[in-house]
């Protein structure tokens, strides 16, 4: 009888010390979690990366009962992974809006293991003739959906960022609003909105920004996505 107690002690021991050690469910991204469509409203993507998904809420709020607003599902990385994954993203679907940026990525320094690391550790992921090219690529495939198109400009990378250069965005912002010019496609300058803004919206040595300075960036997508939606 003390065996059998001894060990069901042991057994309940051992089933809360594995309780006590078991990862925890990785946190869903708010702005990943699906959205319910109502379907008499217009339908607004947004493509880009993780500055897209910080602003992704606010702007649902603000369009609230005025558009659906979904994302990609996920970070949309560089304008490579864009073009891989475009017609997945798009699914064949109606959009009224589509506001959408790459930058952030292509202008990154990443060593042979994929590592952030600085420019004389790595190589940018795509230098801007490439960043060119893979635009072009992607502003024609989206111009087939009909869609109103508005390009977002890339956010500053502030001075310390790890794996990204200072002002290096300016480039890639300049080769993006030729590009964007060319098409006939109008430009959200989120550049703007930051450098025009208080200077603590945006992290120190990141190029991630506070809840104030998501909610300043969201200001500006919904006046863009406004601007295109049927009236």
């Amino acid at each position: 009888m003390k065996l059998m107690r001894s060990l069901s002690c042991f057994l309940i021991l051992c089933a809360a010390l594995s309780a006590q050690t078991a990862p925890s469910p990785k946190r869903i991204d708010p702005s990943l979690v699906p959205v319910e469509e109502s379907p008499n409203l217009p339908r607004v993507l947004l493509i880009g990366d993780s500055i897209s998904m910080g602003y992704t809420i606010p702007v649902r709020e603000l369009l609230k009962g005025k558009a659906n607003v979904l994302r990609v599902p996920g970070n949309a990385g560089d304008t490579a992974r864009g073009i891989t994954n475009l017609d997945q993203w798009l699914g064949g679907k109606k959009w009224d809006v589509i506001h959408f940026n790459f930058g952030l990525h292509d202008l990154k320094y990443l060593d042979a293991s994929g590592k952030y690391v600085s420019p004389d550790q790595g190589k940018q992921v795509a230098l801007l003739p490439q960043y060119e090219a893979n635009l072009r690529q992607i502003v024609e495939r989206l111009k087939k959906t009909n869609a109103k198109l508005v390009w977002a400009s890339t956010t500053p990378v502030p001075e310390g960022t790890l794996g990204r250069v200072k002002d290096d965005e300016l480039k890639y912002n300049e080769v993006a609003l030729r590009v964007m010019k060319e098409y006939g496609v109008p430009i959200d300058d989120l550049h703007a909105v930051v450098t025009s803004g208080p200077p603590d919206m945006q992290l120190p040595k990141n190029v991630h920004f506070t809840k104030e300075g998501y909610q300043r960036l969201a200001q500006s997508v919904v006046a863009s996505i406004n601007a295109g939606l049927p009236h």
